[in-house]
């Protein structure tokens, strides 16, 4: 690997990180300026606007063949992703799901091998297993609590955003960037209004703050967000990418000790420790050769 190739590498995994980072900050933004117990109304609000923005600034004409691909990814990656997301959230300790998120490397490897043939290096295999280790030792306590149902979600969560991972780099359409995460974000929305009816209350009267939560949820938290994670997929491999992942859980634990002077304890440092290890380990994956656009 040259060394502009290498630094190109490196570029492209900086700027796919701030997206988990991004979103590691919801947590804060979520329980500082949002009205409380409205999670689906947040990722409405959150998805829609931002899938339109970017569909108007694109202007991209979308040929028929890959629209049943382009609403297979949108439910993957953002409605059932979203929803089940947020069941968990409600049904277990934030820590819990992100520890069952921890396995989604690990799944996007077995998907890679069992389709691709691709078969992971031990040490890639065992980079994975350790990230989960870490994961439980940041948020596993004896006085977890593991909701069956709220595990079975994180966990389909966990595969749904594992699997559209996957095939948003191996689907690759050749539509444009800003169209291909706009339209997925607008159909996640989509799929999101009606739960977002169906179980959250009404919004009250917003305050300035409240506008200022949402506004940075659909700006930073979608707009920018997914538009980089949408690249990463394309230009790394989806192993690098979905490590990349565990990057929120571990921002939203150092902010909440930061801004919100919660207590780490040794074992929670060792834990951030073995999972940016990890992180980085699970980067030793070779960028994917450039796929030519599917037809149908």
């Amino acid at each position: 690997m040259t060394g502009f190739t290498a630094n190109k590498v490196v570029f492209n995994t900086l700027l796919t990180a701030l997206t988990p980072v991004i979103w590691g900050s919801t947590y804060i933004v979520t329980t500082e300026w949002l009205p409380p117990d409205r999670p689906f109304t947040a990722a409405l609000i959150r998805c829609l606007p931002a899938g339109l923005l970017l569909i108007l600034w694109s202007r991209a004409a979308l040929p028929a063949r890959i629209w049943p691909k382009l609403i297979t990814l949108s439910l993957l990656n953002i409605g059932i992703f979203q929803a089940l997301l947020f069941v968990a959230a409600y049904r277990l300790p934030g820590g819990i799901a992100a520890v069952v998120g921890a396995i989604q490397p690990l799944l996007v490897m077995l998907l890679a091998w069992s389709i691709d043939h691709n078969r992971p290096a031990l040490v890639t295999l065992g980079a994975a297993l350790a990230s989960i280790l870490g994961m439980s030792l940041l948020f596993v306590s004896p006085d977890s609590q593991w909701d069956p149902i709220g595990l079975a979600a994180a966990a389909a969560g966990t595969g749904a955003m594992a699997l559209g991972t996957f095939l948003s780099r191996r689907w690759q359409t050749g539509i444009p960037l800003l169209a291909f995460s706009g339209w997925q974000l607008f159909i996640g929305g989509l799929f999101l209004a009606p739960v977002a009816m169906l179980v959250d209350p009404p919004l009250p009267q917003l305050t300035p703050e409240n506008m200022m939560g949402y506004g940075y949820l659909t700006i930073f938290g979608a707009l920018i967000a997914y538009t980089l994670w949408f690249r990463g997929i394309k230009l790394l491999s989806p192993t690098s990418v979905s490590a990349l992942g565990l990057l929120s859980p571990l921002t939203a634990l150092v902010l909440g000790w930061v801004v919100l002077d919660q207590f780490l304890d040794l074992r929670q440092m060792g834990g951030i420790l073995t999972v940016l290890i990890a992180i980085t380990v699970l980067q030793w994956q070779p960028a994917p050769k450039q796929l030519q656009p599917q037809k149908a």
